[in-house]
């Protein structure tokens, strides 16, 4: 009836108008009555809204950011040249020339000919129908043959192609990048990576979350009307079932994993390069200051002309040397092995091999200090060695503790130095002025003294910086381990009741749609609590703590467990929808409703929402089936069509309301024709074959007759005929 037409094209009109787009002019009567340039009009605000508006290119949106994307995937194409959604698409080539740049194997273009345009958009809309799920929207000898092609149309059927590409292409893109390993040399690019990768997990994964939750449930409830409607179900193309949608999003999810651990093990080896170069480059220099002028004294012959005295005095200065030299050789193995780790890093100004190489020659032709004032002057050189990075507090208060004894030798030494100058004073004694018995002089003395009256706070500050960074660390951890040893219980509990909800819940449908939305809404009130320990793990982050003793949580668990509660609730009050919409069209009481879910349950060992195969067995047997092999292979395929091993509680009322429901009659036969035929009194061999399996379809077309009513067209058959002889005289 016309009422109920003009009801059915508001409740769309209602649903586009709720996406935002404004409808002007456009009411349902007019398109009931057949108004063409009203349904026109209104069929290209909706290809504006849907499939055009929202694509954008650099800052540039809709038409202009379609143009400017065909414009650089074709740039390097020869005879290619997209100005315009009209004359540039007219010799095919631009279309090619897009498939070509996503997918060469589905087409040469080197084989193309400029002067074939109709045969370039023909093989151009073949693959894209076979290969990109684009259906055919133009004709090209319309497009050829016309002066000016209709732009609206060519730019619907581009906006398909970049839909199909650039969509698909940042899916593509998003494993490879997470499985890009490639380590940076600096601590600043890690970090960079760190933050991009954060920026997906915070920004464009979440919706594509939503979007796969909400795939889910549209192919669900698809699929139950389509049953509810006696047509046969929707099979996605190749590569795009929910189970392949599964595989790949689960394949992402490792991939995230292994990022994200690859990425902290990075820094943390990082961190660790950077504290090694640094604890190298103090002890490195360190050891050539001692080492300095060693070699020449070495290599100096003075004793071939000295007294027998003086080379008595020589040969204690060498023994010192040798002394000094021993006790340095653990030093030097120290900046080998240090050197050693780092070889393969390279590090800004750190040449490890030729520096350590350099020093260990040195220092083997380096002779010791005279006894007393060299362990002077290395108790002085130790402080420098305690300014580095993780030296603990207790070991820098020892050191602390020996100043006073350490001034009291260096007072000593200088009163020494005192003395014999006051000696050769006071005799006018023609000598030199140093020491033949040691290299330190009272200058290096009182400067190594003097850098270790700096170093000493500058070390105090430094450890107490480092206990105050430790202290805060620890905060992070208690505050990160306090949220997440609520938030994980939180989170196992919520699955736990939805899962026996949707067991143990009874009432009428409706009732439990409202009790589970209810239930959604207070999940998604809970969010601020995971945003903020996503604060705090970001933190944690970039304090580079990698343990947390205070908790078994990550936010790696947090995250997984908070994607399957939002996937899990949703799922459960989709089901609780296509319960009400299979209990609408079948005709079945809520008594029923409730045996079945009795049943089910009954019959469910595991409690978790699925009968295996095993159960399901039981539950047939229980009903009094006589089951053989075949005849139970039969009916799984019924009600486990894809083969996942277990029976949804869906299935099984589909399966009973076919077995106890009163057999169809043949208005519902005719209605269901009717709808195939879109309303019309007769129905096409094209149309059966397009929404019928093959079997079916030549089964009607061969029994139907000739629909000889009015209205009648070559082809057309009488599907009333036909199903008042199958189900008895009809009523109508």
């Amino acid at each position: 009836m016309r009422f109920h037409k003009i009801a059915n094209v508001n409740k769309a009109l209602d649903y586009i108008a709720s996406k935002g787009v404004k409808l002007v002019s456009i009411g349902a009567e007019e398109i009931v009555d057949g108004n063409v340039k009203m349904t026109l009009g209104m069929i290209w605000t909706i290809i504006l809204r849907f499939a055009i508006q929202d694509i954008s290119v650099e800052e540039t949106s809709a038409k202009e950011g379609l143009l400017l994307w065909c414009q650089r995937k074709t740039a390097p194409y020869r005879n290619v040249n997209i100005q315009n959604f009209h004359l540039s698409w007219k010799d095919g080539l631009g279309l090619c020339a897009l498939i070509h740049r996503h997918r060469p194997d589905l087409i040469d273009y080197s084989k193309l000919n400029k002067d074939d345009p109709i045969g370039n958009i023909n093989l151009a809309m073949e693959i894209a129908e076979k290969h990109l799920d684009i259906p055919k929207m133009l004709d090209a000898e319309d497009v050829v043959n016309t002066a000016r092609p209709d732009e609206r149309t060519i730019m619907t059927y581009v906006s398909c192609y970049y839909h199909a590409f650039a969509g698909a292409q940042k899916v593509r893109l998003t494993i490879p990048w997470l499985e890009n390993r490639t380590p940076e040399k600096t601590m600043q690019a890690m970090q960079k990576k760190l933050e991009d990768f954060r920026d997906y997990r915070r920004k464009h994964k979440p919706p594509k979350v939503q979007e796969k939750c909400q795939l889910e449930i549209n192919f669900n409830t698809l699929q139950t009307k389509l049953r509810i409607s006696n047509r046969p179900a929707f099979m996605p193309s190749e590569g795009k079932m929910v189970s392949d949608i599964a595989g790949a999003w689960q394949r992402l999810e490792q991939a995230e994993k292994g990022y994200e651990e690859w990425l902290l093990n990075e820094i943390r080896r990082l961190e660790r390069l950077e504290h090694l170069a640094e604890k190298f480059r103090q002890k490195a220099s360190t050891h050539e200051q001692w080492a300095y002028g060693k070699e020449q004294i070495l290599l100096q012959k003075d004793y071939e002309s000295a007294s027998l005295t003086e080379v008595r005095a020589m040969l204690r200065k060498h023994e010192a040397f040798e002394s000094d030299l021993a006790a340095h050789q653990d030093r030097v193995e120290q900046i080998a092995a240090i050197a050693q780790e780092l070889k393969y890093v390279p590090f800004k100004g750190l040449q490890c091999s030729t520096l350590t190489s350099s020093l260990i020659h040195t220092i083997q032709l380096s002779v010791q200090y005279f006894q007393y004032s060299a362990l002077f002057s290395l108790r002085l050189c130790s402080s420098v060695r305690l300014t580095a990075y993780g030296d603990l507090i207790s070991a820098h208060d020892q050191f602390k503790a020996t100043l006073p004894e350490a001034d009291g030798e260096r007072q000593a030494i200088l009163s020494i130095q005192n003395e014999v100058e006051k000696v050769i004073q006071s005799y006018s004694m023609r000598i030199s002025a140093s020491n033949p018995y040691s290299t330190v002089t009272v200058e290096e003395i009182r400067t190594k003294w003097e850098k270790v009256k700096q170093l000493v706070p500058q070390r105090d500050q430094s450890l107490q910086e480092e206990l105050a960074r430790q202290h805060a660390n620890e905060r992070l951890r208690r505050q990160f381990a306090a949220q997440a040893n609520v938030i994980g219980p939180w989170i196992q509990t919520k699955m736990e009741e939805i899962a026996r909800s949707s067991i143990e819940m009874t009432g009428p449908l409706e009732d439990q749609m409202n009790q589970l939305k209810q239930y959604e809404q207070n999940i998604i009130n809970y969010k601020h609590n995971i945003d903020k320990l996503e604060g705090d793990h970001q933190l944690i982050q970039e304090a580079l703590v990698f343990d947390n003793k205070h908790t078994n949580y990550t936010m790696e668990h947090i995250r997984v467990g908070w994607e399957l509660l939002l996937t899990t609730i949703a799922r459960t009050i989709n089901e609780v929808e296509t319960q009400i919409l299979t209990r609408d069209a079948k005709g079945i009481t809520q008594e029923q409703m409730n045996d079945f879910r009795a049943s089910f349950n009954h019959f469910d060992r595991r409690k978790n929402g699925l009968m295996d195969h095993d159960d399901f067995r039981a539950c047939l047997i229980s009903m009094g089936y006589d089951l053989g092999e075949a005849e139970f292979a039969r009916i799984m395929s019924l009600v486990d069509p894809n083969g996942q091993g277990t029976v949804t509680f869906q299935s099984f009322i589909d399966f009973m309301t076919r077995e106890t429901a009163d057999t169809d009659t043949a208005e519902q036969v005719i209605a269901s024709f009717r709808i195939l035929a879109s309303d019309k009194p007769y129905i096409l061999a094209d149309e059966l074959r397009r929404e019928l399996p093959p079997e079916q379809a030549q089964y009607c077309i061969k029994r139907m007759p000739q629909y000889t009513g009015p209205g009648s067209v070559p082809g057309a058959l009488d599907y009333t005929s036909f199903s008042s002889a199958l189900y008895g005289e009809s009523d109508l």
